[in-house]
């Protein structure tokens, strides 16, 4: 089975960083990502039908021994992205854990799951966290509508998994900088705006940001605010104040007078009241922050607090940029329950560090693909009690992908006679209920 040749046109431009041998492998992979029941590699292999015909070994040997960079793959995707991100190129950080079996895979160690956890009660898990980083698009078919596309990741181990496989031990955190400074350092003349949770928007992120990053992310509603230092007198003695007089934390400010804003985030319409203020941080005493209290007049998420490096931004930019950020998290969902990001089971360190990425590489490209052609193709299954969709969701994405590389297929036949039409829309139907 074969990829439609729309999308094969897309996977060249990821060929520069691999040898022909490795691209053919590369493209049979991802054939049988697409396909596949379940998405181990043998599994990829039965889906592509090269199973029999080559060694699975060598299939095996693309991630555990091949020589080509994850992180060069990753920028290919990203450079493919770039024309769709406007003037400043905004960012997606989260982590996300991969549930597992086996004691000896690498990089497996325990980890908090917040599918099963809640605010009394927290559950950890056994498995891989992986640190992602993806790039926030607009496709001109849905342009109120965000996609998070990943491009870079970083396996987390904690301490004991760290000192047990002889790695310095690296936080989240760190690993988050070091994926920022890949993609910054890349494009060193655009301008880049990272989104992420209250995890990834403390002074261990905040004071390691590339110059040509900003950030904007959650804060405490008692978090300590303070006024720029004031000038230094010529002889004044003593030492430099670091900050200069305290201001209202966030709750304080939603005490006062605030103006009331309506906004579209999330999906919906929503109310709020709003006020904002520039203020500093007694850990980065020199770096100005815009910092915004909201309380919602509806719905059950009550009061919050942001903030973000660019000083220029209004209060509602501040909250919408903020709202972006939720699409990671459906990117997260869509790539657990149709690309299988959870099932290769690789064992060595290479081997898991380059599999598990390769779902959620597909997922951007997929996305891409769909944006630019394949929304052409969409044929919606006939589903009248169903009838608030109105647009397609990653799964039909899917779906269309794998109907139109089985049309092209079938048409590579050249079926002729009475009836070889109604044959393929069979075929094609049969495929979309299975999908």
């Amino acid at each position: 089975m074969n990829l439609v040749s729309s999308f094969a046109i897309v996977l060249q431009d990821l060929a520069i960083g691999m040898t022909a041998p490795s691209f053919a492998n590369f493209v049979t992979l991802l054939s049988g990502l697409t396909f596949a029941k379940r998405r181990t590699v043998t599994g990829m292999l039965l889906a592509a039908g090269v199973a029999g015909r080559r060694h699975h070994a060598a299939f095996h040997r693309f991630f555990s021994a091949a020589r080509w960079s994850r992180d060069a793959l990753g920028l290919a995707v990203f450079r493919l992205l770039e024309p769709l991100c406007g003037d400043a190129i905004f960012l997606a950080l989260d982590d996300t854990l991969a549930r597992k079996r086996g004691l000896k895979m690498f990089g497996t160690g325990m980890h908090h799951d917040p599918l099963l956890s809640s605010r009394s009660h927290v559950v950890t898990n056994w498995g891989h966290s992986w640190v992602v980083l993806g790039v926030i698009v607009r496709l001109p078919l849905w342009p109120e509508r965000p996609f998070c596309l990943p491009i870079l990741f970083r396996l987390y181990l904690n301490k004991k998994r760290a000192d047990k496989e002889r790695r310095v031990y690296r936080s989240k955190p760190e690993l988050a900088v070091e994926l920022l400074r890949v993609v910054c350092n890349h494009r060193k003349n655009r301008r880049f705006h990272a989104l992420a949770d209250s995890a990834y928007g403390g002074r261990s992120v905040l004071g390691w940001l590339p110059a040509n990053c900003h950030l904007t992310s959650r804060l405490r509603l008692d978090a300590r605010l303070y006024d720029a230092p004031p000038v230094r007198q010529p002889g004044a003695k003593g030492r430099p104040r670091r900050c200069g007089p305290q201001l209202p934390t966030p709750a304080r400010m939603l005490d006062e007078r605030a103006r009331r804003v309506e906004l579209q985030i999330y999906g919906r319409r929503q109310r709020a009241r709003v006020c904002d203020a520039v203020a500093r941080s007694f850990a980065l005493p020199a770096l100005a922050l815009r910092v915004v209290a909201v309380e919602a007049l509806a719905g059950g998420r009550g009061r919050e607090a942001f903030y973000t490096t660019d000083v220029s931004a209004t209060a509602e930019h501040v909250l919408l940029w903020y709202a972006m950020r939720w699409s990671v998290e459906v990117m997260f969902h869509d790539a657990k329950q149709h690309l299988g990001f959870e099932e290769p089971q690789g064992w060595t360190r290479r081997a898991v560090e380059r599999t598990a990425p390769l779902a959620l590489l597909m997922y951007s490209l997929i996305v891409r693909w769909y944006g630019a052609e394949g929304h052409r193709h969409y044929r919606p299954l006939p589903r009248p009690w169903y009838r608030d969709k109105h647009r397609e969701s990653f799964g039909d994405m899917l779906a269309t992908l794998r109907r139109c590389s089985l049309r092209e297929s079938i048409s590579a036949w050249a079926p002729v006679g009475p009836g070889s039409q109604k044959i393929v829309t069979l075929m094609e139907r049969i495929l979309a209920i299975a999908a």
